[in-house]
């Protein structure tokens, strides 16, 4: 089977269009970080677009799954290192698992061709209808299955120029652009419509160049002195009974020597005894009157099991100060100033179809794969008087989720995460430019607390603040400025990102009926 599935992406690739197709796929790799070498998009993607305009549907499906197959395997590579290292299967079989999901990954783009070749005259792509279908693609590929929205073409420009549309367009808003610079660029070299394209870029650059002067958030001249802590504890021994203590001691100690902190980070699950364990009551109290004494707050992941529900939640608490005068009152077990993560991540934190996966391999059985979810709206969390919105690894991908989540009273961003399912890979780096791009929309500074790294402050701009190398112990401590207003992407975030796709395939399918009354009127008209 494995076999045959081999010699057929063979066959496909060994023609010209297609081999061209999955190694431009494989490039867009060096757009994203740790590379980040967001220009070479403007060479990649329209040679691919130029391959593709004017292919039949069948051609034109083919050629978008070759280059989406080609874009993934290489650019979530980082996946196969926790089906590997954590999924006690045989290579060929973890191998196998990769190349299903970029296959599946792969038929998004498919569709969007398919249907831009279908609707396009006489079934032949036509690139400007291409471009709402493959955005509608996107936002399936983000909530299909519940969605894994990763990789997509607007967070390669998170340091390019282009970045500065995001605060008014958002990530999907850029993906646009991205494609709409390309397929002008593509007529531009085929010549149509020379001076329309021309303008249209010229438009583009002028409006970009104008925008990295625009301000949309002021500063309040008020700043809070933050402590992230990075235990850089190893994933094979994170749930080991007998380290619990010395774990979360660690996270203890190393606080207490960078006190004075308003706030304090912990990583996901920093916390491994159980709520509301007898274990985790003891340290919970102990870390409270840490806080307390120290005139601080401390935020820390843990795992949750709710009595009255028999539900295990991945969640957030606030131990020490939570309102300047602690009216909501300090921790206690079930108190409502916590989180609980909403969009679990499949496999990792919940098996779909369990009863039949689980009996199949390790993989299926990873330690805290069975978790519920919190709800989708949930309250900022108070620390020390500041209102944290805070996401969960994953979480951070879905800009519709930190949107339903945000207002006026929103401080700071937090997310919390545990990255040593990825080891060395490109997975970190990734993750954390989606945080800087989630920054940079909705115009507040961003935490970002893992286990070990990449942890870093992010200001309002997108840019890193301050960071700590990976797979080492350390504590960041850093001062970010406090900003005040709203980006119009903060504000609007759903009609944005609604309204761009269908005001695009308007626009598209609206230029393919004058196209064909055009072209009908022209036929038949009388030769004198």
């Amino acid at each position: 089977m494995l076999n045959n599935l081999f010699k057929r992406i063979q066959r496909n690739i060994s023609n010209k269009d297609n081999a061209l197709s999955f190694f431009l796929g494989l490039a867009l790799v060096l757009c994203y970080a740790p590379f980040s070498y967001y220009w070479l998009l403007a060479v990649i993607l329209p040679t691919w677009l130029y391959s593709l305009q004017g292919k039949s549907t069948k051609d034109a499906t083919k050629q978008g799954f070759i280059f989406a197959l080609g874009w993934f395997s290489a650019g979530i590579s980082w996946v196969h290192v926790s089906i590997d290292q954590f999924g006690g299967l045989p290579l060929v079989i973890s191998i196998l698992l990769m190349l299903l999901l970029c296959l599946y990954l792969a038929l998004f783009l498919a569709l969007a061709c398919n249907l831009a070749a279908r609707f396009s005259h006489q079934q032949q792509l036509n690139l400007w209808l291409l471009l709402p279908f493959w955005l509608l693609a996107e936002f399936l590929r983000g909530v299909f299955l519940t969605g894994f929205p990763w990789l997509t073409l607007g967070y390669s420009q998170i340091d390019g120029p282009l970045a500065a549309f995001a605060p008014i367009i958002g990530e999907k808003g850029l993906s646009a652009l991205v494609l709409i610079i390309s397929i002008a660029v593509v007529y531009l070299i085929k010549r149509r419509k020379t001076f329309l394209n021309i303008a249209l870029l010229i438009t583009i650059s002028i409006t970009s160049a104008a925008l990295q002067n625009t301000t949309w958030i002021s500063p309040t001249g008020k700043s809070i002195q933050t402590v992230l802590v990075q235990g850089n504890i190893k994933q094979a021994m994170k749930w080991a009974p007998e380290l619990t203590w010395p774990s979360m001691l660690k996270y203890l100690d190393l606080t207490r020597q960078h006190y004075p902190a308003d706030i304090v980070i912990w990583p996901e699950s920093a916390i491994t005894a159980v709520e509301p364990s007898t274990q985790a009551q003891d340290f919970l109290q102990l870390a409270q009157s840490s806080a307390l004494l120290n005139n601080s707050a401390i935020v820390s992941g843990i795992i949750d099991y709710n009595i009255n529900t028999k539900n295990y939640y991945n969640n957030l608490v606030v131990l020490g100060k939570h309102s300047v005068d602690d009216e909501q009152g300090s921790y206690h077990y079930n108190n409502k100033n916590r989180y609980a993560k909403h969009h679990l991540l499949p496999i990792g934190e919940f098996v779909p179809f369990a009863d039949w996966l689980r009996p199949i391999a390790p993989i299926f059985n990873l330690p805290m794969s069975a978790f519920s979810r919190g709800e989708y709206v949930q309250k900022n969390l108070i620390a020390n008087g500041y209102h944290l919105l805070p996401l969960i690894c994953f979480e951070v991908a879905f800009a519709e989720q930190l949107s339903a989540n945000f207002s006026n009273k929103t401080d700071l961003l937090l997310t919390v995460s545990n990255d040593a399912w990825f080891g060395d890979s490109h997975g970190p780096h990734q993750h954390l430019d989606i945080v800087r791009m989630r920054a940079l929309e909705f115009g507040r500074p961003f935490l970002r607390a893992t286990n070990n790294g990449i942890t870093a402050a992010v200001n309002h701009h997108g840019e890193i603040i301050k960071q700590i190398p990976q797979f080492e112990e350390a504590v960041l401590s850093v001062s970010v400025q406090l900003v005040t207003g709203l980006t119009p992407y903060a504000r609007y975030t759903r009609i944005i990102d609604f309204s761009i796709p269908l005001l695009l395939l308007a626009f598209a399918l609206m230029r393919q009926l004058f196209y064909r009354k055009h072209e009908t009127s022209k036929n038949n008209t009388p030769i004198t």
